[in-house]
């Protein structure tokens, strides 16, 4: 029995993604054929744009950055039901609740072998929550799926000449993405370095992947080689 994390960004579920339904039918497919083989599956779902729209909503009239943290939490707690509630709705044994906290989905998956949550408290994304159900878990990677192809030394939708990364060490991707530090709510970038510091300390294998590609995020549940990247020590 493996245990594997995945963090599927906020942004996946957005109205614009062509073929978003088809894509949560298809990813509760895969999930269903995991629990079939006897995995257990750590779903971490991000707010995307209901945590941006309600953070920039609020921002003008609340000066606190945990205030606006616990806003873009209920957008991420809001987008993890739609994908439980879709894993229910297919016969997958998935928990019944969302966790609040890591400790409450370790212990969830002596129940079900499927859990999924959002953001727990203010002062990190859900990359880090990810991370750390994958430690807690002893989950054998985390994967992150995002919206741009791999990792990258720049952001790609900006810089034309951004150069990608098939490979990094952990010390790699902490140089890329900033020192561990939650700075304000709302911004994303392509990892939470908050989480790769808590990743590079465990050692735990990150993959970094396109998730608007189905397909792709599948093969890396399996195990099997993918395009994006492998982030080790």
């Amino acid at each position: 029995m493996a245990t594997v994390v995945l963090a599927l960004g906020g942004s996946l579920l957005r109205p614009e993604i062509e073929g978003r339904h088809s894509w949560i039918e298809t990813l509760v497919g895969i999930i269903r054929d995991r629990v079939a083989a006897d995995d257990r599956i750590g779903i971490v779902v991000g707010g995307g744009s209901p945590a941006r729209d309600g953070i920039e909503l609020s921002r003008p009239i609340i000066n606190n950055e945990g205030r606006l943290d616990k806003i873009g939490i209920a957008a991420t707690r809001l987008n993890a039901t739609i994908i439980r509630e879709a894993l229910a709705e297919s016969g997958v044994m998935v928990s019944g609740s969302i966790p609040h906290s890591i400790n409450e989905a370790s212990m969830l998956f002596d129940e079900r072998p499927v859990v999924v949550m959002g953001g727990t408290v203010p002062g990190h994304t859900t990359d880090t929550v990810a991370i750390r159900l994958a430690i807690a878990t002893g989950a054998s990677r985390c994967i992150i799926a995002t919206n741009v192809e791999r990792v990258y030394d720049s952001d790609p939708r900006t810089n034309p000449n951004a150069k990608s990364y098939d490979r990094l060490t952990h010390k790699q991707l902490q140089d890329i993405v900033g020192p561990a530090a939650h700075d304000s709510a709302g911004p994303s970038g392509v990892v939470d370095p908050m989480g790769v510091a808590d990743a590079a300390k465990e050692n735990l294998t990150l993959n970094v992947l396109d998730g608007r590609d189905i397909e792709i995020i599948k093969a890396a549940i399996i195990g099997e080689s993918f395009a994006g990247t492998v982030v080790e020590s």
